[in-house]
């Protein structure tokens, strides 16, 4: 059910994420003042590949899950966004239809702004154009470094960089006296392979590789971080 009410913890991760939080005060109330709040339990279908745009939209709470299906009708995860992320602009921009499935991963909270008050915020906040070009300008530079990533390092490499981006987006401390984190995003082992381009087994071999070594443990749900650092390392991103 609908409720055009965001939560506390709603509105923190709106407010807090770093593109919107860059934006000047007044834009800031005029798109939340223009906005409503959706709702979405577990795997439902936020929008359909071939839907034409008519919201933008941004994670306040859970994630969407970014997909697309093969001729063969096997589904295809290509990314998660997190909560403070915007996305749909680009699809209202060229007035092209949507180029993938979004699902619900876990409950979702959506906040969303109708096309028409996208536009009229454009017209009386000429200051949004440009922060609308920063945005796509990082989203081609992560782009490219998935790429690179992609043909450059070893695999271990490329899940261990996955893993700390879902620590640093979905950690949640569960004994703080030892520094663990589970990741509270629900993957399947299967997600994680085709976010990193590799079979399931592989993933898996590696996983229990950085199991063994006391990087992470494995839990019949989620995925606990024991060694933040040492999984940083692996990754190159300490």
């Amino acid at each position: 059910m609908d409720d055009p009410i965001l939560t506390i913890d709603e509105r923190e991760a709106i407010n807090s994420g770093r593109w919107f939080a860059s934006l000047s005060a007044s834009l800031r109330h005029d798109i939340l003042r223009c906005s409503h709040v959706k709702r979405f339990r577990d795997g439902v279908l936020i929008a359909a590949r071939g839907n034409p745009p008519v919201e933008w939209v941004a994670c306040a709470r859970g994630a969407v899950r970014v997909c697309s299906t093969t001729p063969s009708g096997r589904q295809i995860t290509l990314t998660y966004l997190e909560p403070g992320i915007w996305f749909g602009d680009v699809a209202i921009f060229d007035g092209d239809r949507r180029t993938h499935d979004a699902y619900a991963q876990g409950d979702t909270s959506l906040l969303c702004v109708p096309k028409e008050d996208f536009r009229k915020i454009l017209s009386d906040h000429p200051e949004l154009y440009e922060a609308l070009l920063r945005l796509q300008a990082r989203r081609i530079r992560q782009l490219y470094s998935l790429v690179e990533d992609l043909n450059t390092l070893p695999l271990r490499a490329r899940l261990a960089k996955q893993l700390v981006y879902l620590t640093r987006s979905y950690g949640v401390p569960i004994l703080p006296e030892r520094r663990e984190l589970r990741i509270s995003l629900q993957l399947a082992q299967e997600d994680l392979a085709q976010l990193l381009g590799a079979s399931r087994q592989r993933v898996n071999q590696e996983l229990k590789f950085m199991e063994r070594e006391e990087i992470l443990r494995i839990e019949w749900s989620s995925l606990v971080v024991r060694d933040r650092q040492a999984l940083e390392r692996l990754a190159g991103t300490n």
